[in-house]
């Protein structure tokens, strides 16, 4: 044995155990580890250095069958012969028992053998020399028998091994616990040992090495591992490297069989324990034991193990160190907890940086990697049987809690050590010198018990540490098992983290080989692979760490918080490319599985560092592209991006808009200027959208032993500015589609998935599978994979997710950076804003202040300038805002320099003395321990120290201020002493040594620096990378910056003030809204600049998926402004209005624009119209292209370039063809709302077609046959959608029907004619009217379009639709008639004839149809149209006889059923429409014959079948037609449809007083039924009779008095009432007051030119002009000549009415029927008015004065006069009251005392009035009063004697006066039988016998 241990160590170092070619070729080579090692999952089999680490193992004789497997590994199979086993021993199974377990090991079945390695060929080439005895891995159904019990148990760490079976070695020991160890195995170690020259020198170890020997042999030692291990320790110490091989060879061999578990008894210890010292032992050099306790044997075995290695161990030894320590760390038996675990780690560690073998770095690289897999793996599953069991007694000589945890917390910032060389041992001293010492996590979360722990297990079973416990005051927690491993892994990443943030100096910066290089990139690379593999225990709220001091609770991700975020701090602005990329990789892992927890922290590394990286000018194009490549994964993730915009753009506690501020980055990056020499070879395709298998990833170099590999492939990355442009425009591509992914999926819009499989991949190999974590941390997960869109988003949104929230709160900040806008331009402005919004509670000065002194973003300049200005409410804003610093045990130029961070000092004195005023006032209230003796002390040398700065640190000052200067400036300020000299000494040097500066301008003065001008600064220069060294300084600055903001962080953290951080989870699809709304400009900047600048089509296509996610999203949210603006580019983008100019990615710019239009066309509303243009375009082009000669008007002036020969081909490719067919051929599917705004774009674009051809005889009318077309696809739409449809193609169809070019007319009807017919062969049910819609165009064209040819054909087509289709004709007559209506108009005879002859033919053969289905009315219309037409006699007097003749045939028809009761709409239906038609052509026909004919026809159709109308219908048939005739009195707006005053008068003169007679005729015909319709004919008569034209109103009173003398005996008493009041209102209507207006008779300057009245000229005209009313009193109103000249002929006109309607009076009253008819009473009423009428014209003719005056302003050529109204009226009032006096009817009689009472003060008045006529001068007077004069003696004469006698004294005095005048005989005559009376009645005389 001793031989063929010398023989293993010297193999190794001769390296013949090793392949020579392979360890040669990797010592030329970077050594790579395999991905496997970093991406290792639990369950992946590991063939890598991992792997290889776990199976170094030599062979031989004493090698046991099988050994226990790596913990964390189960599952795995090793195959046997690989490791060298025999295949002969495994065959057998191997049973060992112990008191309380059975375990039985199963061979591994011959159907399922073991899986290879696959990759472990150049390990096996080193086990001779390195094996690592692990047992053979049992299978998974591993039957565990426990007390009886048999369960199948999954396979664990504590069960997946299987000890040595007695049959396969017979010589033995048996363990405490059971286990079984080869004697051979321990043997050959110990007799190497004593064969040994040390072993002779020593005795210690002789001894101990013989004891151990003899209880080998014996057969014992199995119990007492410590006097086994105590030689193999002693040995180690010797230093010898053979011995050292060989003991820890066993050493690690034992391990493997757990024989240094020592038994429950053992002693428990503090941990970490004391270092196990010679001391402690015995030692080689014989040192006597120390009363010092025992430490554990795993602690003892640790430090034996870790001792063995040193700068000068050698590679052997090394290798043998990482075998033995790996077996320990891995072992399921034996747990190394805390320090122990740490010191075996750093030695490992220190083996990679300090071993120059390159096997020996990658076995250490590997078993480092493995060893912390192995401890975070342990901490993951709480249901495994190692972590829900509790730390039994033999842990507990490894741990013991107390002593571990009672430490105290750490500084969360760690401080960077000082600058030392770093070597290997200052490096890997990091393990203990910093985490050994500090083991306890930091706590701020409360205390949580964890809910796993059975109540009653405590590990504490030791008696002296329960004390201990106890005197510290307090009850530990019963820590667990799973709570040390939680702890290991703690302490573990805390190192990890500790020593990444250990800074480079500048040679190591650039030596890639250096120790601290190595270091730094090694343990970036073990962080990065614990967070690949382990993300879920640190986002696992279970997962707790307890601190031993406060018994507080600290999750797991709290814990390494902060030493996470500042390993990213320090080394993410590295300018090493190795460690930025590290860098950038664990961001982007804890980005991606940490954000719900780590809120502010990725805020700030985003906001402080990875975003101005992006930014920043100095930083190289590698790390922007990496960094891109980092968002990249970010913008392939729905529900990432979106929970990024809600937790920091819609936070107004968030600095920066994040989302959008990298939306507005990644545009910048995709436009950033091209230069025409950049080619598409220099830029290799970004990996960012596509990301590589592990398998096939290539891995980063570093070094020639180390290598940090990602999930992404750098080494492309960042060659070129077009490479960064690509990554741009990927990234906004992605977010396109995630937002269409996230938005879209709630299945609203039927199209495909918008993600293609081939850009974005699954990741789901680099990240944790959802199923290993909790519910919580499911949110961290990134998923990218394009499959189903329910796994990124719930399908019913939380409660918290509430859209209308976050939209308020993202307005809200908007806000707020309007307001700080506002503020950094005008500070007053912006105060006032800010208050008014809220954001300022109050315009209080405290609220002022407070707000500016904590709101991010203010200007510190505009802060100052506000705060100093000299305001009274300013200054107290700025003492308010001074009492909120808070300076207390400042040193005073530390104060200084607080005070002036705040804000920037004003240039001005009186400004900066108001705030040093403030300023030292604040500081001395709050440090009385000052050397000041008053304010005004601090005040003055405030004030000296901002001079200081000024003059030390200005470039514009030479003579600068000396120490002493400056002593002697502050001499005697102190209240009359001077201030300390030392005191001022320290600030003058501190000012020089370090100028106050405020922290923007530090950051800002980071630039470039620059060269200056001349050879020396350009010679100096030579060979600096200024680049560099300028990202250098930015990078520091930066990096403060971040650990400034993350040290307060930590602290309000600490304080419980962790409101802001609530994280949002995104599950709504509302979002895509708003992050939509504010990134569209961005969007689309970033596409359509690279489709705009190159002809790459890989970049045209990515730009053009992103308009079409774009506009897809654009269109499902209906955001009209945005999808305007990206419909619009990429039209404009086709090149389609520029055929010269199209190039490949045009053409393809046409395809996504077609694709868009099939798959958003329910959405694109008004954008239709660019894309049907571009259609139409297309069209054009192939036309052009295909040799056509296509007109384009408007642009004749420009020359026409042909597209390219290819382009035109693909024009007319099917591709293309069938696409912009499908557009039209899918409109079908197209929603109601999307028909309605595709078809009205349409026809836009068809009109605009059309113009362009002008008049071309080949017009252009591709989309109105496209119109035709989707009409014909839509044929099956509902009515309700297709009357909106016909709205607009009905217009439109209007529009080109009647366009100037015949050749569209043409075609337009055409296709009108066709869709009609198509129409008509759907059945249309009664009462709906969609076929007249259709078939209005044809109306419309016949009325707008005067080209007879045009009109011929509509004719032709509706003759055609009505041979073909008249069965299925329903509301369509109704617009077929108008169609030959508006042609009975048309000037052309040929057009009318035919027009006449088509409706003559539908009325003779089609009526039935037509009255059944309603048109019966438009009939009749269409027949009047005709009768009117006045060019063509011919047919108006055909059409009036058709219309005559529809009446019987009417009557005939069973469809008009005019035989129901009466009030039945059926009469209405038929007779009006013929009435009607009557009417109308009386009113309108143009032939005076015609009118004839039609109003005999009217009146003799009422005749002959008015007795069967009902009262109803005549009561229509009177106010729509036979009053309405009339209409034309009333009012002169009716007079609007004569020509000239000419017709007017015509037809008044004769079809009007025609059917004025013909009414009366009427009247009288059917009196009985129309007596009720008699108010609205007097009133009629009232009308006509009030006329200023004579000849009407002769006619009305005409016929008013035919009226009452053809009906006179069939007038009631209520009827004469009526007709009584009609003369009543007739006398006061024309009574002429305004004879008596004054203003009428004031002289007028004739001067004034006046215009001529209208009606003057036209004397002999009869133009209806009713009376205006006017009032009894006159009017104040001052009148011109002609209002004048127009008021006397209206009160002459009235003067003539008055005679007139007396003559009538007069007529009717003597009129023997008339007045035995008439009721007294009413005959009273009439000479009430006749009496009012002689009262006004004798009061009239009695005012000479007013005759007079009325004479002279020209009311008459002669004195006015109302004589014969006077006359007339008295005569006739005489006349009937006589006859009524002495009427015998007993009615009359009984009204004589009224009569007389009347009729007496009449006569006596006349009388008087006859006796002062004068014979010379009023001889007219005279003879018109002589017959009246008659009268009245003939009455009184014949009165009775009674009255005669009373009347007699009041009569005959005048009777006496008249014989003294020469009257007329007979007046003679009356007197003389008046005094024969009054003779008789005197008994004068006697009556004569």
């Amino acid at each position: 044995m001793e031989d063929s241990a010398v023989t293993e160590s010297q193999g190794l170092q001769a390296g013949q155990t090793v392949d020579a070619d392979l360890v040669g070729a990797r010592r030329e080579k970077p050594i790579v580890v395999d991905d496997d090692v970093i991406h290792n999952t639990e369950g992946a089999p590991r063939t890598s250095a991992v792997a290889a680490a776990e199976n170094i193992a030599a062979v031989d004789e004493a090698r046991p069958v099988s050994s226990p497997p790596l913990s964390g590994m189960a599952g795995e199979h090793v195959d046997p012969v690989a490791n060298g086993s025999h295949v002969a021993d495994v065959a057998q199974p191997a049973v060992w028992q112990d008191a309380s377990t059975v375990i039985e090991v199963h061979p591994t079945s011959k159907q399922a053998p073991p899986t290879p390695p696959a990759k472990s060929s150049w390990l096996q080439s080193v086990r001779g020399s390195t094996d690592v005895h692990q047992p053979r891995p049992a299978t998974p159904g591993t039957r565990v028998k426990t007390d009886g019990h048999e369960e199948h148990r999954p396979q664990t760490p504590s069960s997946a091994y299987s000890p040595s079976s007695p049959a396969s070695h017979k010589r033995s020991i048996t363990i405490s616990k059971g286990y079984t160890v080869s004697v051979v195995l321990i043997s050959s170690a110990l007799e190497t040992i004593l064969a040994s020259r040390e072993a002779k020198r020593s005795a210690p170890l002789r001894e101990s090495a013989q004891k151990a020997l003899e209880m080998i042999r014996a057969g014992q030692g199995g119990d007492r591992p410590r006097e086994i291990f105590e030689p193999l320790r002693l040995a180690c110490e010797t230093r010898s490297e053979k011995l050292m091989i060989a003991s820890l060879d066993c050493i690690s061999k034992l391990i493997s069989y757990s024989f240094f578990v020592e038994p429950s008894s053992a002693q428990a210890l503090s941990s970490p324990p004391p270092s196990p010292t010679l001391q402690g032992r015995h030692s080689i050099s014989g040192a006597s034991q120390s009363s010092l306790p025992q430490p554990s044997l795993v602690d003892l075995v640790v430090y034996t193990i870790t001792t063995c290695h040193s700068e000068t161990t050698p590679e052997t030894v090394s290798l043998q160190v990482v075998k033995a320590l790996l077996s320990l760390v891995l072992s399921p038996t034996i747990y190394v907890h805390h320090s122990s675990l740490l010191k075996a780690v750093r030695t490992v560690y220190n083996v990679f940086l300090l071993s120059t073998d390159a096997v020996n770095q990658m076995v250490a690289q590997g078993g480092l990697t493995q060893m912390v897999h192995h401890i975070f793996t342990r901490c993951r599953s709480p249901d495994s049987t190692i972590q829900r069991s509790y730390v039994s007694s033999d842990s507990l000589a490894s741990v013991s809690v107390p002593g571990l945890l009672n430490t105290d917390k750490p500084n969360p910032i760690a401080v960077a050590p000082d600058e030392e060389k770093p070597t290997a041992e200052a490096l890997s001293s990091e393990f203990v010198a910093e985490l050994s010492s500090h083991p306890g996590p930091p706590t701020s979360a409360p205390s949580v018990h964890d809910p796993d722990i059975p109540p009653g297990e405590a590990i504490g079973s030791a008696p002296d540490a329960m004390a201990g416990r106890a005197e510290n005051g307090y009850v530990p927690r019963e820590l667990t098992t799973q709570d040390m491993f939680i702890k290991d892994a703690f302490l573990v990443f805390r190192a990890l983290c500790k020593l990444t943030m250990k800074p480079l100096n500048t040679e190591s910066e650039r030596d890639l080989k250096s120790h601290a290089m190595r270091s730094k990139l090694l343990s970036l690379h073990l962080v990065l692979t614990i967070l690949n593999s382990h993300m879920a225990l640190f986002v696992d709220p279970k997962v707790i760490i307890y601190s031993a001091s406060t018994h507080e609770a600290t999750t797991f991700i709290q814990a390494v918080n902060q030493f996470l975020c500042l390993t990213l701090s320090r080394n993410a602005v590295s300018s090493v490319p190795q460690v930025f990329e590290a860098s950038v990789e664990i961001f982007w892992r804890v980005l991606s599985g940490m954000r719900t927890k780590l809120k502010k922290e990725i805020e700030v590394l985003l906001h402080e560092i990875f975003i101005p990286i992006l930014e920043m000018k100095t930083s190289t194009l590698k790390q922007k592209s990496i960094i891109i490549g980092m968002f990249s994964k970010l913008c392939q993730d729905p529900q990432g991006l979106v929970e990024i915009y809600l937790n920091y753009d819609c936070d107004s506690e968030a600095t920066d808009n994040i989302y959008e501020h990298l939306m507005n980055i990644m545009s910048k990056v995709a436009t950033l200027p091209y230069t025409a020499s950049q080619q598409k070879a220099n830029d290799p395709a970004s990996p960012a959208l596509s990301p590589q298998n592990k398998s096939s990833a290539s891995t980063t170099h570093v070094s020639g032993s180390l290598a940090v590999s990602g999930t992404m492939d750098t080494s492309t990355m960042g060659l070129s500015e077009g490479q960064l442009r690509r990554q741009g425009l990927e990234c906004l591509v992605a977010v396109l589609r995630s937002l269409v992914t996230w938005g879209t999926a709630a299945g609203k819009m039927p199209a495909e998935s918008t993600t293609a499989d081939s850009t974005s991949k699954s990741q789901a190999g680099e990240e944790t599978t959802a199923e290993t974590m909790t519910s919580d941390s499911s949110l961290d997960r990134l998923t990218t994979s394009a499959g189903s869109t329910e796994t990124l988003r719930q399908t019913t949104p939380d409660i918290e997710d509430d859209p209308s929230r976050f939209e308020s709160a993202k307005q809200k900040k908007t806000t707020l950076l309007e307001g700080i806008k506002k503020f950094n331009f005008k500070p007053k402005s912006g105060v006032q804003f800010l208050i008014e919004t809220g954001f300022i509670p109050s315009s209080s000065s405290r609220d002022i202040a407070g707000f500016l002194l904590t709101t991010d973003g203010l200007s510190k300049s505009m802060i100052g300038e506000y705060l100093g200005e000299g305001d009274e409410q300013n200054v107290a804003i700025m003492h308010a805002f001074v009492d909120f610093l808070d300076f207390r045990d400042l040193a005073f130029v530390d104060a200084v320099r607080l005070f002036l961070q705040a804000f920037r000092l004003p240039g001005e004195a009186q400004k900066i003395d108001r705030f040093m005023l403030k300023f030292a006032e604040r500081y001395i209230a709050g440090n009385t321990q000052t050397p000041f003796k008053n304010a005004d002390a601090a005040y003055i040398l405030a004030y000296s120290i901002i001079l200081l700065n000024t003059d030390a640190h200005s470039p514009q000052i030479k003579n600068r201020m000396t120490k002493a200067g400056f002593i002697k400036n502050n001499r005697g300020i102190n209240d009359g002493e001077s201030l300390p000299e030392e005191f001022l000494n320290a600030i003058f040097d501190d000012i020089q040594g370090n100028e106050i500066r405020m922290k923007d301008e530090v950051d800002a003065a980071m630039n470039l620096p620059s060269a200056g001008p001349g050879i020396a600064n350009v010679l100096a220069n030579v060979g600096r990378d200024l680049q560099k060294e300028a990202y250098v300084m930015q990078s520091n600055g930066m990096a403060n910056k971040t650990e400034a903001l993350f040290r307060t962080l930590m602290r309000s953290q600490r304080r419980g003030s962790r409101t802001g951080d609530q994280y949002f989870s995104a599950s709504h699809f509302v979002h895509v809204r708003p992050m939509f709304e504010v990134a569209w400009i961005p969007f689309l900047a970033g596409l359509s600049g690279p489709l705009q600048n190159t002809d790459d089509l890989e970049i045209v296509d990515l730009c053009l998926d992103g308009f079409k996610n774009a506009i897809r999203i654009v269109c499902f949210f209906d955001l009209e402004l945005e999808r305007n603006a990206f419909v619009t580019t990429l039209a404009k983008f086709t090149f389609l209005n520029n055929l010269g100019e199209m190039k490949t990615k045009n053409m393809d710019a046409i395809k996504t624009l077609l694709d868009i239009a099939v798959n958003e066309g329910n959405n694109l509303k008004g954008s239709w119209r660019e894309v049907l243009s571009c259609v139409s375009q297309l069209e054009h082009m192939q036309l052009i292209s295909g040799g056509v000669e296509v007109p384009d008007g408007g642009k004749k002036g420009r020359s026409k370039k042909l597209p390219a020969e290819e382009l035109a081909n693909e024009s007319r490719s099917t591709h293309i063809t069938v696409a912009a067919d499908m557009v039209f051929s899918l409109s079908h599917y197209l929603s109601g709302t999307a028909i309605v705004d595709f078809v009205r774009a349409l026809c836009d674009v068809s009109w605009e077609e059309i113009q362009s051809s002008g008049m071309s005889q080949h017009p252009r009318l591709f989309s109105l046959q496209k119109l035709v077309e989707i009409s014909y696809y839509n044929m099956s739409r509902i009515r309700l959608e297709w009357l909106n449809l016909w709205d607009i193609l009905g217009e439109h169809f209007n529009q080109v029907c009647c366009h100037s070019n015949p050749h569209v007319g043409f075609f337009a009807l055409d296709s009108l004619r066709q869709l009609s017919m198509r129409f008509l062969e759907k059945e249309e049910l009664p009462h709906f009217k969609f076929q007249k819609d259709f078939l209005k165009p044809f109306e419309y064209t016949m009325v707008h379009n005067a080209n007879p040819d045009i009109r011929d054909m509509v004719l032709q087509c509706l003759q055609q639709m009505i041979q073909a289709r008249v069965q299925n004709m329903r509301s369509g007559w109704r617009t077929l008639f108008g169609v030959f209506s508006a042609a009975s108009k048309v000037l052309t005879e040929r057009i009318a004839n035919s027009a006449f002859e088509i409706v003559t033919r539908l009325n003779k053969e089609h009526f039935s149809a037509i009255v059944r289905h309603g048109a019966f009315a438009d009939l009749t219309v269409c027949i009047t149209e005709f009768c009117k037409v006045s060019k063509y006699q011919k047919i108006s007097l055909l059409a009036i006889a058709m219309l005559r003749g529809v009446i019987p045939v009417m009557l005939a028809c069973p469809e008009c059923a005019l035989s129901t009761v009466k009030g039945d709409d059926n009469v209405i239906r038929s007779w009006f429409p013929v009435l009607f038609g009557f009417y109308d052509i009386i009113m309108n026909g143009e032939d005076l014959e015609v009118r004839c004919l039609a109003l005999d026809s009217l009146f003799s159709t009422l005749k002959t079948y008015g007795s069967s109308f009902h009262v109803e219908f005549w009561d229509t048939v009177c106010r729509e037609i036979l009053f309405p005739i009339f209409a034309v009195l009333r009012s002169s707006q009716d007079l609007s449809r004569f020509n000239t005053q000419e017709d007017m008068s015509v037809w008044l003169s004769t079809t009007m007083i025609q059917a004025l007679r013909d009414l009366i005729d009427l009247y009288t015909f059917f009196y009985d039924t129309l007596e009720r319709f008699l108010d609205g004919l007097l009133d009629l008569l009232c009308v006509c009779i009030c006329q200023e034209n004579d000849t009407l109103a002769r006619i009305g009173t005409s016929c008013l008095q035919q009226f009452l003398e053809n009906n006179v005996q069939k007038l009631s008493a209520a009827r004469w009432e009526q007709v009584a009041s009609t003369f009543v209102k007739l006398f006061r209507t024309t009574t002429p007051h305004q004879l008596f207006d004054e203003s009428l008779r004031v002289e007028i300057d004739s001067s004034i030119p006046d215009l001529p009245d209208a009606n003057d000229s036209n004397d002999q005209a009869i133009i209806p002009a009713p009376l205006s009313p006017v009032g009894d009193r006159p009017s104040e109103v001052k009148h011109t000549l002609g209002d004048r000249r127009r008021i006397f002929k209206q009160i002459i006109v009235k003067c003539v009415l008055q005679l007139l309607l007396i003559e009538t009076t007069n007529d009717l009253l003597r009129n023997n029927a008339v007045y035995t008819t008439i009721p007294p009473e009413q005959l009273l009423r009439l000479m009430g008015v006749l009496d009012h009428s002689y009262q006004f014209a004798r009061m009239f003719n009695d005012d000479k004065e007013l005759r007079t005056g009325l004479w002279k302003v020209g009311f008459m050529k002669h004195l006015p006069n109302l004589l014969k109204q006077e006359s007339s009226s008295a005569s006739t009032l005489v006349h009937i009251l006589l006859r009524m006096y002495f009427d015998e009817r007993q009615e009359h009689q009984n009204a004589r005392p009224q009569i007389a009472e009347r009729l007496l003060p009449l006569g006596l008045s006349v009388l008087q009035d006859y006796i002062k006529l004068r014979a010379d001068t009023q001889a007219k007077n005279i003879a018109a009063w002589t017959p009246v004069v008659a009268e009245i003696l003939d009455g009184f004469c014949r009165f009775d004697s009674k009255a005669f006698v009373r009347y007699l004294p009041a009569i005959y005095p005048l009777a006496t006066e008249l014989l003294a005048r020469d009257v007329a005989p007979e007046i003679r005559l009356g007197l003389k039988i008046y005094f024969e009376r009054v003779g008789l009645t005197q008994g004068i005389i006697e009556k004569a016998s």
